[in-house]
């Protein structure tokens, strides 16, 4: 899946992306990096709302194993089952969120899981960035269900 065409997907069925203007970076297997403006995510403060910072690392982390599903030709529901986020820096400006799998995880554990039981969870990380330093940190424990259209 291309940047555009994932760009697309999450404007077209997760309406929020598109009324915080996110726009996909890039894309590969083990990475997967969104980006956002200040303006249609800003506080009181004039800086980025924490809401909208932790609704997008958590839209890369979905992204991300979205993205890995489709590519192995595996539909499923993906959502979310429990998260932290820290917030390091406040974000005055444009920021990108880069999700990874977490470090321990094992993708093909997983998607053995999903395909014999039709039900998985796997952890993903991800880390918000703001002028080349990370402003925060995401972590969230994601559920695979079933064998549903991608």
């Amino acid at each position: 899946m291309s940047p555009m065409e994932l760009q697309e997907y999450l404007h077209a069925h997760i309406p929020l992306s598109k009324a915080m203007q996110v726009s996909v970076v890039s894309v590969a297997p083990h990475a997967l990096v969104l980006g956002a403006p200040l303006g249609p995510n800003i506080n009181h403060r004039d800086t980025v709302f924490g809401g909208s910072a932790s609704a997008v690392a958590i839209l890369s982390a979905w992204s991300l194993l979205h993205t890995r599903l489709r590519a192995e030709g595996i539909g499923a529901r993906l959502v979310i089952q429990r998260n932290t986020m820290e917030y390091e820096h406040p974000i005055d400006g444009d920021f990108e969120a880069q999700a990874t799998p977490a470090p321990d995880e094992d993708w093909p554990r997983f998607l053995r899981l999903l395909v014999r039981k039709g039900k998985a969870r796997i952890t993903v990380t991800s880390v918000l960035m703001f002028q080349g330093r990370q402003a925060g940190a995401f972590s969230g424990e994601f559920v695979a269900l079933g064998q549903a259209s991608a």
